[in-house]
């Protein structure tokens, strides 16, 4: 099982580098509560950090940079919120380890991704819980550009076989153009998919659901409300297929 933590979730993305402390411990709290007996693997988006240090280095998906304090000002950014999740994690017994993807994936020329998953797996294996994160990856041609947690997730259940992935957003789940949730989505035409109203790069909801649409496993978008369903195996929010 996959599980992808938005960053405007846990962090308050209209204010730099601002955590959302309570809402970082209700998502530790029902990660605490999962049944372990299942291999999770947990993402976390950039929200307030990562985004908004790529926006004022303007590195994008799609546009890098060849400066290396740039890059490190991003990497470092989402390093810190991911400490921040480790040691909420950490403090409920949660055994997580991080996994930095700046250190182990690259673009080449063309765009394709090599995201060696080794390690995560053998952190599976030995019962521990794995935690990426989006980030900076080194790319042909562009310096750095920016790996969403969105790409990391569906290469991750691809790559590991994952049989459930699930998106904790700021919404209940994806919307229609009344601002009711879709139970189901099996086309970007099924909902009004706008973007973020705080600083993203990575696309708003949209992106997201484009991201899932290509999955062969059932993916879940729900809000932190949600969160304690979805590991208990339950289908909140909207189910992307």
């Amino acid at each position: 099982m996959v599980l992808k933590l938005g960053g405007s979730v846990i962090t308050e993305k209209d204010r730099p580098e601002t955590l959302d402390g309570p809402a970082l411990d209700r998502a530790a709290d029902a990660l605490a509560g999962a049944d372990r007996s299942r291999d999770l693997v947990v993402v976390h988006g950039g929200g307030s950090f990562g985004h908004h240090r790529a926006d004022e280095h303007g590195v994008g998906v799609e546009s890098g940079t060849g400066d290396a304090a740039a890059a490190f000002a991003v990497h470092g950014a989402m390093t810190t919120l991911n400490r921040f999740v480790l040691d909420r994690l950490h403090d409920r017994g949660v055994p997580a380890l991080p996994v930095h993807p700046l250190s182990a994936a690259a673009r080449g020329a063309g765009g394709e991704l090599t995201l060696p998953l080794a390690q995560v797996a053998t952190m599976l294996t030995e019962s521990f819980v794995p935690v990426l994160h989006g980030d900076v990856v080194a790319t042909a041609g562009e310096g750095v550009t920016v790996l969403s947690g969105d790409e990391i997730v569906v290469r991750v259940a691809t790559d590991l076989g994952a049989d459930r992935v699930g998106l904790c957003s700021t919404a209940p789940g994806v919307l229609d153009g009344d601002g009711e949730v879709v139970s189901r989505v099996s086309s970007l035409d099924d909902a009004a998919l706008g973007g973020s109203d705080a600083t993203d790069v990575t696309g708003g909801m949209a992106g997201k659901v484009r991201t899932l649409l290509s999955l062969d496993a059932p993916a879940q978008v729900f809000g932190i409300d949600g969160l304690g369903a979805f590991l208990a195996g339950e289908s909140p929010g909207t189910l992307v297929d």
